[in-house]
């Protein structure tokens, strides 16, 4: 039986100052999947994704990338994953090609893969301009082109469209569908964008207080919540008073 593309199981983080960030979290994605992290901040989503990316060790648990132990074999993290954080940024004076040459150099990609990224931001013309004269979707397309351009078997992707208007957003979350298609890798995406979440992925995990409290499809949410929308689910989840005693999945939502 194929391994799983990703495997989290029982994940813990304390920082050094005492927090506890994660307490327990468990989660699996499958190959060709979009599955989407939710929660309110601070509930450990970004965290969660730095441990998978490999830039913060669990103080416990285990992260299985195709069935490799990531702590045991750290270089599986560079081979496998591709991460883009919501902090990152592009060089404003070097093109979008160069960008797109730059890392493909970087990686030891070939030019069908500088292909590939262009063909993924979308840009056009506009990829011979110095990436400072973009707009911030422009910035996110192409960051996330370059993410994506090595088809790595599981793409990281923390808050893709976070400050983005309705349209860059759209064309952000169409590179995402491509991608998936095209490649048949997997992604875990966070987003406090709930539609965004409801239109782009296979399952969702709601993390709060750094447990798992909800997974499922978004209809399964839907219909388990007795919700129409994933936001009203969301709070409808969140203000249960199981989540506040490790949550009772067989709760009722009214």
């Amino acid at each position: 039986m194929e391994p799983h593309v990703l495997e989290v199981l029982d994940l813990h983080k304390v920082y050094s100052n005492g927090v506890y960030a994660l307490r327990g979290l468990s989660f699996v994605v499958k190959k060709g999947e979009i599955y989407g992290l939710i929660g309110p901040n601070g509930s450990g989503k970004t965290t969660t994704l730095r441990i998978i990316a490999g830039l913060v060790k669990p103080t416990k648990g285990l992260i299985r990338i195709a069935g490799f132990d990531i702590v045991k074999k750290p270089e599986i993290t560079k081979q496998y994953i591709g991460y883009l954080p919501e902090e990152a940024d592009v060089y404003y004076r070097l093109t979008g090609l160069e960008h797109i040459e730059f890392y493909a150099k970087l990686y030891g990609l070939d030019s069908e893969a500088v292909e590939y990224g262009v063909k993924l931001s979308g840009l056009g013309d506009r990829l011979y301009d110095e990436a400072g004269t973009y707009s911030k979707g422009m910035k996110r397309r192409l960051l996330l082109a370059i993410t994506l351009m090595r088809k790595p078997m599981l793409a990281i992707l923390d808050e893709p469209t976070s400050g983005l208007d309705v349209q860059a957003s759209l064309k952000v979350r169409d590179i995402i569908k491509q991608f998936v298609r095209e490649s048949s890798s997997s992604v875990v995406i966070s987003s406090h964008n709930m539609l965004e979440i409801e239109y782009l992925a296979n399952r969702i995990g709601l993390i709060y207080k750094g447990k798992l409290v909800f997974e499922g499809a978004p209809a399964d949410v839907l219909k388990k919540t007795n919700s129409s929308n994933l936001e009203e689910a969301f709070v409808k989840i969140i203000e249960s008073s199981g989540v506040e005693n490790g949550f009772d999945h067989e709760s009722t939502y009214t």
